[in-house]
């Protein structure tokens, strides 16, 4: 009786951790991994913001006034002091909570912190 409960309780644990993730636990924690000497598209200006702002800048996730995970993400000062969040969700694909990015989107991002997300 003892060694069911312990089974059960254990399936039970998975399954709620399961469920918390984005993606309901199929997939999507392997990091995406890259090799920025090889990206081109990696400036703050032309290539970041444009997709943070169309994918996390937005009414509801990390426009003005937003209090979710890093708060709001609509100028290069509230980007960049998030970087570190940004590239750890980007890389594991837990964000954006809708949709996707493309790899080509997650490089840019990712290669403009690994590359010390400078205002460029």
């Amino acid at each position: 009786m003892k060694k069911a409960l312990i089974i059960f309780g254990i399936s039970g644990l998975v399954l709620i951790a399961a469920s918390c993730s984005k993606d309901g636990g199929s997939g999507g924690s392997t990091p995406f991994t890259v090799n920025c000497a090889t990206v081109t598209n990696k400036a703050f200006a032309a290539d970041v913001s444009p997709i943070i702002q169309s994918s996390c800048a937005i009414s509801g996730c990390h426009a003005t006034g937003s209090t979710n995970g890093p708060g709001a993400l609509t100028s290069y000062a509230e980007i960049s002091a998030a970087a570190s969040n940004i590239r750890s969700a980007v890389s594991t694909g837990r964000m954006p909570q809708s949709g996707s990015l493309s790899s080509a989107q997650k490089s840019s991002i990712i290669c403009w912190i690994d590359n010390g997300a400078l205002n460029n």
